[in-house]
């Protein structure tokens, strides 16, 4: 294992109750500092304090605070894709604006579940070296995109859910650090920037003229 992959994951798998509550109790712990202070507010003397825990029950787990954050992002991918897995599922043997509508959703529902970590897990990754699992957990994704655009016969799919993705990921991290948090809006505005460059119908944003006099 390499240096940089000691320092981003856990040293140990807790694997009794106590020692997986311990767990839990660290990273809900820093989850709640990056919610109300963001990353420069993460130290692991208070991610500790907070847990209830000793510094060194933390160092037992994770080598540093780097390490934490890491465990955080991943479980976040993860659920990201287990979110995607089910938009797809939905999706089979449905038309593709109605796909585009449940991945797009999907896309987003991270943030509605926690959003103040979400943003700050989002900002912070590109700080860590990311490591294999995290790279694998983000081309399933893609290939999931790719699957659906596939079977309905969308030319090039691979280039075009490159597109897609960075489509959204673009005006998603915008809004986001606009301070942005009605997610309905932002998925309704997704919806239809994806279904313009698919060349879907796309309701009209244009009102009713006014009557003069």
């Amino acid at each position: 294992m390499t240096s940089d992959e000691t320092r981003l994951n856990p040293r140990k798998s807790p694997r009794q109750g106590r020692s997986r509550a311990t767990c839990a109790a660290i990273l809900e712990a820093a989850a709640r500092i990056l919610e109300t202070e963001g990353g420069h507010g993460l130290t692991t003397n208070h991610v500790a304090a907070l847990a209830g825990v000793s510094v060194g029950s933390l160092y037992q787990y994770f080598p540093g605070k780097q390490a934490i954050l890491a465990e955080l992002i991943r479980r976040m991918r993860q659920e990201m894709l287990a979110d995607f897995e089910q938009a797809a599922l939905e999706a089979r043997g449905r038309d593709l604006a109605f796909a585009i509508d449940a991945l797009t959703a999907a896309s987003l529902r991270h943030h509605l579940r926690r959003p103040a970590l979400a943003q700050a897990l989002e900002r912070e990754e590109p700080e860590l070296q990311l490591d294999d699992e995290i790279h694998a957990l983000k081309a399933r994704m893609r290939e999931l995109i790719i699957d659906v655009l596939r079977d309905r016969n969308v030319a090039e799919p691979e280039r075009t859910g490159m597109d897609v993705m960075a489509l959204a990921r673009g005006m998603s991290e915008a809004a986001i650090q606009a301070g942005q948090r009605d997610f309905d809006d932002l998925q309704r505005r997704l919806g239809r920037a994806i279904r313009g460059y698919l060349g879907l119908a796309v309701p009209s944003l244009v009102g009713e003229p006014r009557q003069e006099g």
